[in-house]
């Protein structure tokens, strides 16, 4: 019997002619990651330790994306330990304010994560790097700890689901409502320790950006890695910026799935999640014009890239943010952060009256630029909306693609892009 991609990356660094789900494996690993709030416990596990040195300083990024620029003392004294541990063991890419982004944005664009590679992260959101075609999962801070030790990991082959889309999307369509009617389809828990197959002629049609944002949000669906076979597309994406040689894998045609899904999503419209689950979605048409909201925000590692920014300053330009709503645009990464402003996104979002930010992870865990208050409303680009993601308890939070937060900014309540006027 063949093997899925998953299982022939995890065949290869296990030094295995072939594996199945449910073995327990040790995994030799490409590349390994961590920020500034789960690297220091990692780093406190790797001194207990008692190595003096990692196991390759040019295969381990250190990005202080959480809390930076430091939002207090303590975030400071965790930044701290970051730079002081990357400087000790020369780690070469640790990324400092002001050349730092979005960790899960950051490294792709940089040609550090790649096809072919295995790849731990202490982030659940590492699963994003699986749109290059990767193993690439979210660990804990201490298994980080001992791969920086060993550069190995230990881990159970997980069982593979197939997610096929068939048809041509919509306009304002992307594949942010690809994932979420995906997981409204499956679950939060319908991947659970599986590996997430997504292809079919729809993805084959993305671009690396919204396949990046699918996998992002596996693990929303619980799901051990999302992954995408590569193609033209990713090979485009990865040959100027790949820092070393890669290897493409591809499921054979006789491997075997736990399950198999495949939609038509011809007639999908853009989707919402509603609180306080990524899985409670309804289409934009379902909903009400009733549901007015106090914050946009339109980021993070899910939909801060330049993509993202074009798509919602398509729907802003020319338009005012509502009088009782606040608007706030990240871009995810210095460069993506250039680019918006050689293109005039920069100019568009301030000119709407939008707040916009350095690179950082702050407003989407509800950590600092744009924490919500009690009983406020937000529609945002992220990927999670639990109770008090992003700040209050009683605060709730909407999930959804750029076009759909751009249009809620402007009318102040959840609203469809159709219902704005796009200004050429």
């Amino acid at each position: 019997m063949g093997m899925t991609i998953t299982e022939k990356i995890l065949a290869d660094h296990s030094s295995k002619k072939e594996v199945f789900p449910g073995e327990l494996i040790f995994v030799k690993l490409d590349f390994l990651l961590a920020n500034d709030i789960t690297g220091p416990l990692a780093i406190k596990e790797f001194e207990k330790i008692g190595v003096e040195k990692v196991f390759d300083n040019e295969k381990i990024a250190l990005v202080p994306d959480h809390s930076t620029p430091n939002k207090d003392i303590k975030s400071a004294m965790q930044s701290k330990i970051l730079r002081e541990f990357a400087k000790k063991q020369g780690i070469k890419y640790y990324y400092e304010v002001g050349r730092v982004g979005i960790e899960h944005a950051l490294l792709p664009e940089e040609g550090l994560v790649l096809p072919g590679d295995a790849i731990i992260g202490a982030d659940s959101h590492t699963c994003t790097y699986g749109a290059l075609g990767a193993f690439s999962t979210g660990v804990g801070s201490t298994d980080l700890a001992y791969a920086m030790a060993t550069g190995e990991i230990w881990l159970k082959v997980p069982e593979s689901i197939k997610f096929v889309y068939y048809g041509k999307l919509s306009q304002w369509v992307t594949g942010k409502d690809l994932i979420l009617y995906t997981i409204g389809q499956i679950g939060v828990d319908g991947a659970r320790y599986k590996a997430m197959e997504f292809t079919g002629e729809v993805i084959r049609n993305l671009s690396m950006s919204d396949r990046l944002t699918i996998c992002n949000m596996a693990i929303e669906a619980g799901a051990k890695n999302g992954i995408i076979e590569p193609d033209e597309i990713t090979l485009e994406y990865v040959r100027n910026r790949a820092k070393r040689n890669f290897k493409v894998y591809k499921s054979d045609e006789d491997a075997h799935y736990k399950e198999i899904y495949e939609w038509d999503v011809t007639n999908l419209e853009p989707i919402v999640a509603f609180p306080h689950l990524p899985s409670n979605i309804k289409k934009i048409s379902d909903i009400g014009k009733d549901i007015y909201i106090d914050q946009v925000y339109i980021g993070s590692c899910t939909n801060g890239r330049i993509e993202d920014l074009r798509l919602a300053a398509k729907i802003l330009k020319g338009h005012k943010v509502h009088k009782d709503v606040r608007l706030i645009v990240t871009p995810a990464t210095p460069n993506v952060y250039m680019q918006a402003l050689k293109e005039g996104l920069i100019e568009i979002f301030l000119e709407v009256g939008a707040s916009i930010t350095p690179p950082s992870c702050g407003p989407c865990l509800g950590g600092h630029l744009g924490v919500l208050a009690e009983g406020e409303k937000a529609v945002a680009t992220t990927n999670r909306n639990f109770v008090g993601r992003m700040g209050h308890p009683k605060s709730e939070v909407y999930l959804s693609n750029p076009a759909v937060a751009a249009a809620s900014a402007i009318l102040g309540r959840i609203a469809a892009p159709w219902e704005v006027e796009v200004k050429e």
